[in-house]
């Protein structure tokens, strides 16, 4: 078992920003990539960020180039910085990693919201 334990959200003006930090524990040796969803109010879940354990990364359009996806491998945390926010990225933010296709875990979430 992995578990996962975000950090780090909050309400903030827009255009300010905010970091998010995933801590991971347990069995975490074979964990592959993580990445974070988030899930706006009224809306279906979606993923923002990915962070592969090649160090390679990838973001959702709505993202790229205001948030930055980071993985500190000796503290066993991921990271997700978020600049520049806007009202539209208020949402619960959860962070993923998976072993396998069927061996996924999820944290508990954090709200972010963003008033304009």
């Amino acid at each position: 078992q992995v578990q996962l334990v975000e950090s780090g959200g909050g309400s903030v003006q827009a255009g300010r920003s905010l970091r998010l930090s995933c801590a991971a524990s347990g069995s975490i040796l074979g964990i592959n990539a993580m990445a974070w969803y988030r899930q706006p109010p009224g809306k279906q879940r979606e993923q923002v960020a990915v962070i592969h354990s090649t160090g390679g990364t990838s973001y959702a359009a709505s993202v790229q180039g205001r948030f930055t996806i980071s993985r500190d491998t000796d503290k066993n945390r991921m990271y997700l910085q978020m600049n520049g926010l806007k009202a539209e990225d208020t949402a619960v933010y959860s962070c993923v990693t998976a072993k396998g296709p069927r061996d996924i875990y999820w944290g508990k979430g954090i709200q972010v919201t963003i008033s304009s």
